[in-house]
């Protein structure tokens, strides 16, 4: 019997937010590691959601309270949180 083991780079491909801004009207400027950054409209994706756990981010005020927690963008102790890839691109 042969045995092979096979190691990958953890870090090789690891996406991380190094700053976020909010821009106005549910958009924020979001800035990676690796120098991308996008503008991410979250507005449509809050007012078609019928959850009332995410609806209630509608409320600018709470919107904008979101902390940059391990790379990510996080509300409220991960009462919502996007992943990365999403963000990475541009969309959610």
């Amino acid at each position: 019997m042969r045995i092979v083991e096979e190691y990958t780079d953890l870090n090789a491909d690891l996406i991380e937010i190094e700053s976020a801004h909010f821009i106005g009207d549910f958009a924020i400027r979001i800035i990676f590691k690796d120098g991308i950054n996008r503008l991410v409209d979250f507005k449509p994706f809050l007012a078609s959601s019928l959850h009332p756990s995410i609806k209630k981010y509608l409320d600018e005020e709470k919107f904008k309270a979101f902390d940059i927690v391990d790379g990510n963008l996080n509300w409220n102790d991960y009462d919502m949180i996007f992943p990365l890839e999403d963000l990475y691109a541009g969309r959610v």
